[in-house]
């Protein structure tokens, strides 16, 4: 059964700096690539940014120039570094991974606040 296990959220200071992370499990086939995504509330969930076993990247525009996302292939750990916080990237923070054969997994979730 394949597991993502996200940690590293929490609160800071606007300006400051968090890193996420998330560590899959249980997939024998290992994963096309892994992301990051968030939901604040009264708004749908939104993408950060993904990253494929390739390590080819994709950012959301609120994202970049802030954010940097990574991945270690030999543990299934997905990174995600965000630099600069604002108010506004105050949400909760989803890992997903997508396993070769497409089936997409989601973490739990982490908390991230962010106040100036």
């Amino acid at each position: 059964q394949v597991q993502l296990v996200e940690s590293g959220g929490g609160s800071v200071q606007a300006g400051g700096s968090l890193r996420l992370s998330c560590a899959a499990s249980g997939s024998s086939l290992g994963f096309a690539g892994m992301g990051w995504y968030r939901q604040s509330p009264r708004k749908a969930r939104e993408l950060v940014a993904t990253i494929t076993n390739t390590r080819s990247t994709n950012y959301a525009d609120s994202a970049k120039g802030r954010f940097t996302i990574s991945i270690d292939n030999a543990r299934m750990t997905v990174y995600l570094q965000m630099d600069s916080l604002i108010d506004e990237d105050t949400a909760v923070y989803y890992c997903s991974a997508v396993a070769i054969d497409g089936i997409r997994y989601w973490g739990q979730g982490t908390q991230v606040t962010v106040s100036s």
